[in-house]
């Protein structure tokens, strides 16, 4: 006999079984912070968000239309919670930056500026893009695990896993022919 399913440990949580609520929590979280990381790019605001959104989200299993998509469902959640962050990481990403420059940042000169140039090629991206590439290829997640998280088809994952890459070698690229020449 396998795990339980979403809708089983779903039905079960929602009538007060606090090992489905568990199940659920162990089941999900993993994911949930996945998808926060390549969105925020930030682990301490990956991982608050993630706990944050499945602890409403289990709070919230009424609100639940298809218990059988509750993994999409908390990643939507996620997804929202992370937007909602993005220019609050923005801003610090930023002032860091700035920081850093003006005490004159010269030791780790090469590592500042091939981070910078990664995720400059990661800004380019759409959001679409930059979640399947930061999922597949930090994440190690699968297309059919992604294609589920994104609500897409995994002919679709394929499809932006290899436009941005695409992308960002050209990018990449690029900056490396301008600082040669």
């Amino acid at each position: 006999m396998g795990e339980p399913s979403d809708t089983v440990l779903v039905a079960r949580a929602r009538g007060g079984d606090a090992l489905a609520l568990e199940a659920l929590a162990r089941r999900h979280l993993r994911p949930a912070y996945a998808m926060a990381l390549a969105m925020l790019r930030s682990v301490a605001d990956a991982e608050d968000i993630a706990q944050e959104s499945l602890m409403a989200s289990l709070q919230r299993l009424d609100r639940c239309r298809d218990p059988s998509r509750f993994s999409a469902w908390l990643l939507a959640s996620v997804r929202n919670r992370a937007l909602n962050r993005i220019e609050m990481a923005r801003v610090r990403a930023d002032y860091a930056a700035r920081a850093h420059e003006a005490q004159g940042e010269a030791g780790r000169g090469e590592q500042v500026l091939l981070r910078r140039r990664l995720l400059a090629a990661l800004d380019r991206l759409t959001p679409v893009q930059r979640e399947v590439v930061l999922l597949h290829d930090l994440g190690e997640w699968t297309h059919a695990e992604i294609a589920a998280a994104l609500a897409i088809s995994e002919v679709m994952s394929r499809q932006h896993l290899f436009v941005a890459r695409r992308i960002m070698r050209e990018d990449l690229g690029r900056d490396a022919r301008e600082e040669e020449g």
